[in-house]
């Protein structure tokens, strides 16, 4: 059955708020023909973005070429409930790729048996074994910043022609993130115009990103105590648990956490400068971290 690739949202909008929280990794952006690949009923199937390709119907040649890929069918032999998505690299918009670059498949995600997107780090350990091309990491970020992923967009020359400037844009995952409205969703930055080169074997470097307050606060006065306790607290009122009463545990927790520990937060890190929507975020995480049976 064909499955159409989720749309991928711009840094910045409320549908990526708060994706930077946490681990991302950070990817080229290429410019080719989105594509699909999958088995179902022994037989291999292909998708372009929006329908699913046929020999009579095919996409530059798509499913032509993967039809008669060895390593795609040994790839599908072993994992044939996975599913492929990935570029077909075809001059569109962009034509500075290196000419050994072309009329290739690079998987950018793969989604298992339960629709659930495989992390990177485990395909990028599977999918050489098959000879199968990937779109490497190309950064890793923890608690990143817009200016970060810029400084990041601005070295990406994955595939690019020495001398031919840089690439279309870069693609942010965190592999934890659901937005605000409950989706999977990736972020871009994509720039307006292209310079100079990257080469793939330069492997993903990792950047830190400066320690965020709120983060700090709640790592440091947030306890395991007080989150058991509010819990508790509710099942007691509430005469049991029911998923229905998660709202008002990371509500009460949040505001409990307020009003008991705000002059100690003002006292510990000098009258900070406090984003009180981030708070919420890294209070919500712990608790989450801390009662993972509830989630």
């Amino acid at each position: 059955m064909f499955i159409r690739y989720m749309h991928i949202e711009r840094l910045g909008t409320d549908e990526t708020e708060n994706i930077n929280m946490g681990t991302t990794f950070v990817f080229p952006k290429i410019d080719g023909t989105n594509s699909s690949i999958w088995k179902e009923d022994s037989k291999i199937f292909a998708g372009s973005r929006n329908r699913e390709l046929t020999e009579e119907k095919d996409n530059a040649n798509f499913y032509k070429t993967i039809l008669a890929d060895e390593n795609i069918k040994n790839f599908f032999n072993d994992f044939p409930d996975w599913r492929l998505f990935g570029e077909w690299l075809v001059p569109h918009s962009l034509k500075t790729y290196n000419s050994s670059a072309w009329k290739k498949f690079y998987i950018f995600d793969v989604i298992d048996a339960e629709h659930q997107y495989v992390p990177y780090n485990t395909y990028k350990d599977i999918l050489p074994k098959y000879n199968l091309e990937f779109i490497p990491c190309i950064a890793k970020v923890h608690n990143g910043t817009y200016e970060q992923f810029i400084n990041i967009l601005n070295q990406n020359q994955y595939l690019i022609e020495d001398g031919k400037g840089l690439g279309e844009g870069i693609v942010i995952k965190n592999y934890e993130f659901k937005n605000k409205y409950g989706r999977v969703t990736w972020a871009k930055i994509v720039r307006s115009e292209f310079k100079d080169l990257h080469r793939k074997t330069m492997g993903e470097h990792v950047v830190e990103g400066k320690k965020i307050i709120e983060d700090e606060i709640v790592e440091h006065l947030l306890t395991k105590a007080m989150i058991e306790k509010e819990y508790e607290k509710i099942k007691l009122i509430e005469k049991g648990w029911s998923s229905k009463l998660i709202p008002r545990l990371l509500n009460t927790v949040y505001h409990e956490f307020i009003v008991e520990e705000m002059w100690n937060i003002v006292k510990k890190h000098k009258q900070p400068k406090i984003d009180f929507k981030t708070l919420q975020f890294f209070t919500n995480k712990k608790i989450k971290e801390t009662l993972k049976e509830l989630f």
